[in-house]
């Protein structure tokens, strides 16, 4: 498991693109055979990569979970949401089998023991795009498809961010404990995300882009709105988005990404929102 300590605003003014990209850029999350780990002590988020091709994978494959959780299990603790962005794929959740197409999701509870994870043709293998955050509740473990995700257009055309905000793990839809997730989805000819830029004080979050052609990228902003910093971002890529930093991105073409948050509230506008001619 890959361990990222937090780190602070007046620290990150001074960082290299390769010190900046080795604290907050997370790569090549999804291997054949193995799940894929980091771990963010910036609210102790957790983000896991798994592409079941040949085998059928467990949670914690590779994983030492007393020394990095000191549970017995992994959801002892914790929660999760996991998102599949492959071929069809299924997991399945103490006994329990639910099946995902591409941007499906799935929410786990604390306390489910034993997580399995499978695709159904190792020739185009499910991605399991999973982020856990602690949890002090049971809630109920439950499928989202992507037609039943609440959605929230925005954005213009005029303004290259016309979108639609698909919520899965959210209030709106379901009770978590702290975990809150969601898709979003850019219209073509639309490149720009999370405009206004905007912080979370109250909340971290950490986006995932994919959808992005093979010679595409991401310009992800982040930083302090007087001193923001940017990230060249490719597909499949993940970036971690402490409190005190804007998460806003434009890209060579549309995309998608998945935005996950975890903090002291589930409040999706709870936001502290910037105006882009205050940026520099």
């Amino acid at each position: 498991m890959d361990i990222r300590y937090s780190t602070g605003p007046n620290d990150v003014k001074r960082y290299t693109t390769e010190e900046l990209r080795k604290e907050f850029l997370i790569q090549d999350l999804y291997q054949p055979d193995t799940v894929q780990a980091v771990y963010s002590h910036v609210d102790r988020m957790v983000v896991l990569g798994i592409m079941p091709v040949n085998e059928v994978l467990p949670i914690d494959k590779g994983i030492d979970v007393w020394a990095n959780f000191g549970t017995s299990y992994f959801l002892e603790r914790r929660e999760a949401g996991v998102f599949n962005l492959g071929g069809p794929g299924w997991i399945e959740a103490d006994g329990v089998r639910y099946e995902l197409d591409f941007e499906d999701c799935l929410y786990i509870t604390k306390g489910t023991q034993k997580v399995l994870f499978g695709s159904n043709d190792g020739q185009k293998p499910a991605r399991f795009y999973l982020v856990s955050a602690p949890a002090h509740k049971v809630c109920k473990t439950t499928f989202i498809s992507i037609k039943d995700a609440n959605k929230r257009p925005c954005g213009d055309t005029a303004s290259a961010n016309k979108r639609v905000i698909n919520q899965f793990i959210h209030p709106d839809v379901l009770e978590t404990c702290q975990l809150s997730m969601g898709l979003t989805q850019l219209e073509e000819g639309s490149v720009w995300n999370s405009v206004p830029p905007h912080t979370h004080e109250r909340r971290m979050e950490i986006y995932t882009y994919f959808n992005l052609p093979e010679d595409g990228i991401v310009l992800h902003l982040m930083g302090q709105p007087q001193q923001t910093r940017h990230l060249v971002m490719k597909n499949y890529e993940a970036v971690i988005s402490p409190s005190w930093s804007l998460h806003a991105g434009c890209g060579t073409s549309s995309y998608t990404f998945i935005w996950a948050m975890g903090g002291e509230n589930q409040a999706f506008d709870d936001m502290d929102t910037f105006g882009v001619s205050e940026l520099r």
